[in-house]
């Protein structure tokens, strides 16, 4: 459990896919306005795969660790296999039991993700 909680830190600290991307094809923010987490993510998609990446965001370490981690595995993947990522999957990939508070925390970096990938085309 302790080195689950030490990665969930190493996430928050530095978090992985930091920033926006600059050629985006799809992007889309999101909150939680029960404790002011926000989510931004920049993607750029290429013959369906997520050629890259990013987010921005602020709030907790869960919110912020489980966007860093979520960035990490889902790149290079099929926008399908995003898009079927389950509450239980990314619970999984946290390694830690979270309490019905803390849930929409974690789940905010891949609702964020999978709108932005169904709604969040960028028009050129």
């Amino acid at each position: 459990m302790d080195l689950y909680q030490e990665e969930i830190l190493e996430h928050y600290h530095e978090p992985h896919n930091s920033g926006k991307l600059s050629n985006p094809t799809h992007e889309r923010c999101a909150n939680n306005p029960t404790c002011g987490d926000k989510i931004c993510v920049t993607v750029l998609i290429i013959d369906s795969i997520i050629n890259d990446i990013n987010f921005e965001g602020e709030g907790c370490a869960i919110s912020q660790a489980s966007a860093s981690m979520i960035t990490d595995e889902v790149k290079g993947k099929e926008v399908f296999y995003a898009q079927s990522l389950t509450r239980d999957d990314i619970i999984e990939m946290l390694g830690i039991e979270i309490g019905i508070g803390r849930i929409r925390c974690a789940l905010l970096g891949i609702e964020t993700i999978q709108k932005a990938l169904e709604f969040g085309k960028i028009k050129k």
